[in-house]
């Protein structure tokens, strides 16, 4: 699973608690995160109660952490249980063992964190304070919040904090940083590996249609021809994409009406043999002649031809430093994880 900072998980926190003071009538599952005694605590989930006590659920080198961080994690991975009141049935375990497996991960970053003695500014800690603060819609949602989710105590909330920057910066320092990859990486696999870059030969294209009912008569064929036929006229008469396209939406009788015609880029071997031979021989902008093809009628109009090829490292390079950035953000985590579990003691209650 990749990995969210986790002042993500108080923000989470910090959402509920808000959340169970301005609407009474929040579901059960929400107001279970801010720590209420009443029987709004038990959240259903799934059909099941789920019953949020402060139980521990791993214990990390003698670190404990709770059903409580558990569930806010769920939240955070699946926030719409807020508004369904619950996890789907099908995806609760996925979901928890993800939220487990996360909650286990921050944990094991902050204590390597605190081993190599990082340190976070005040001054830092002062500012993600008052932004946090922030979030809430008043001080008494606020106060609240403290309440309910740290004892009343302003000081454990800025240990969270500090927590969650200590994290932060360990990830950056050991994933965020490492990650990054250069122009000349990306060049270098670019050249290597050519296939991902290869495209088919692809055309670009809006149509009208239209569709003889099945099992017409051949007077209703003929009209429909008759139709066509003067849908080419109109068609041929339009200037641009949103003359052809508004008049496509008004008669044309395909499915991509709705879309003003247009079908985006299609392969050449996806096309009807009709529409293929009348597309090679056209210019973008130019509209086709009536084409009879699997018994309805059409004209298009070219938008755009681009033959087969290989796309240019110009017209690649920012995604493909992406991709290639978040497989290496991906991998560089995951063996993080492996180095810090191994040298951890992990027990899940």
């Amino acid at each position: 699973m990749k990995y969210r900072f986790s002042t993500a998980a108080l923000l989470c926190a910090a959402l509920s608690a808000a959340s169970a003071q301005v609407a009474s009538h929040a579901p059960t599952a929400m107001h279970s995160m801010t720590g209420t005694t009443s029987a709004a605590s038990k959240a259903e989930v799934s059909g099941a109660s789920l019953q949020v006590t402060g139980k521990p659920v791993v214990r990390i080198n003698g670190a404990v952490l709770t059903d409580r961080d558990l569930l806010r994690e769920m939240y955070a991975i699946f926030p719409y249980a807020r508004v369904h009141n619950g996890f789907p049935k099908s995806q609760e375990a996925d979901i928890r063992r993800g939220a487990l497996e996360m909650i286990e991960y921050e944990e094991l970053v902050y204590q390597e964190a605190e081993r190599r003695k990082m340190v976070i500014p005040v001054a830092r800690i002062n500012r993600a304070e008052a932004a946090y603060r922030a979030k809430f819609p008043s001080d008494e949602v606020f106060h609240e919040y403290l309440k309910t989710e740290m004892s009343g105590s302003l000081a454990l909330l800025r240990k969270q904090i500090r927590r969650s920057l200590l994290i932060e910066e360990l990830l950056k320092l050991e994933v965020g940083a490492k990650s990054k990859v250069s122009l000349a990486e990306a060049r270098a696999y670019y050249d290597k590996n050519p296939t991902p870059f290869l495209h088919p030969e692809l055309f670009a294209f809006q149509t009208i249609s239209i569709m003889p009912p099945d099992g017409s008569s051949p007077e209703a064929k003929q009209k429909a021809r008759s139709q066509a036929e003067d849908a080419v006229k109109q068609a041929k008469a339009t200037k641009s994409y949103e003359e052809f396209g508004k008049l496509a939406e008004k008669i044309s009788e395909d499915d991509y009406h709705v879309n003003m015609g247009d079908h985006k880029s299609v392969e050449a071997d996806k096309l009807p043999p009709e529409m293929l031979r009348a597309a090679k021989g056209m210019q973008p902008g130019q509209v086709s002649d009536l084409i009879q093809t699997g018994g309805f009628y059409l004209c298009f109009r070219l938008n755009g031809h681009l033959p087969a090829g290989k796309a240019t490292f110009a017209e690649v390079k920012d995604r493909l430093m992406k991709d290639m950035e978040k497989t290496k953000y991906d991998s560089l985590r995951s063996t993080l994880d492996k180095k810090l579990r191994s040298q951890a003691k992990v027990e899940e209650l």
